[in-house]
């Protein structure tokens, strides 16, 4: 899983590069279809063990101790990536010209962070599934992004998001006898619509 993903990523970065198409969009092109391809070639392999269902929707409660022992890892990579290169993701993302006129290689820095996203995407997908994995990624920063005002509260904001909304999709998804990997999306998505609801007080202060 973890080699495909790594060339996943780099193709993607080499399509970005070849079109001019937005990021989201090249990203969910590139995810449908694979998504469509993975699954017809899965119900042509009859010794296949696992099922279309835990693919597609996972199960937290299977994650053993080397996903998490690897999970553990790409968070200290992750968090010492953002870390060092905080600034220049900052200027990359939002001014893209005035990166370059720096001297920043910003095909670099974009190929970097979409490969550390499709690594902990890989790594997600036992847990929630590939249906459910992008709502992980876009719901809570969706929502720091209604509540923050700068670029590093933001990033702070989106990653305690989703860490309190995982804990807490699985306290609901135990107490309830729910599955645990739309227990934690809809605990996001709730969430995110107090945000909405919170904006407009935010703005008066």
């Amino acid at each position: 899983m973890l080699p495909f993903a790594v060339i996943f990523a780099f193709g993607i970065a080499y399509l970005l590069q070849r079109t001019e198409l937005w990021t989201d969009a090249l990203l969910n092109i590139v995810y449908s279809s694979s998504l469509a391809v993975g699954i017809i070639i899965l119900s042509f392999v009859d010794e296949y063990k696992g099922s279309i269902n835990s693919l597609l929707f996972g199960d937290i409660l299977a994650v053993g101790d080397r996903e998490l022992i690897l999970s553990g890892f790409l968070l200290l990579l992750c968090i010492a990536f953002i870390g060092l290169t905080l600034r220049t993701q900052l200027l990359v993302t939002l001014h893209e010209p005035l990166a370059i006129a720096r001297g920043i290689s910003v095909s670099v820095h974009r190929t970097l962070f979409i490969v550390l996203l499709s690594l902990v995407v890989a790594v997600s997908i036992k847990a929630v599934g590939v249906l459910l994995v992008s709502a992980f990624v876009v719901i809570p920063a969706c929502t720091a992004r209604l509540l923050s005002r700068s670029f590093s509260h933001y990033v702070l904001f989106s990653a305690s998001l989703g860490g309190f909304c995982a804990v807490f999709g699985i306290i609901i998804s135990a107490l309830f006898d729910l599955p645990s990997g739309p227990s934690i999306v809809a605990a996001q998505f709730s969430i995110f619509l107090s945000a909405i609801g919170l904006r407009p007080g935010l703005n008066r202060l």
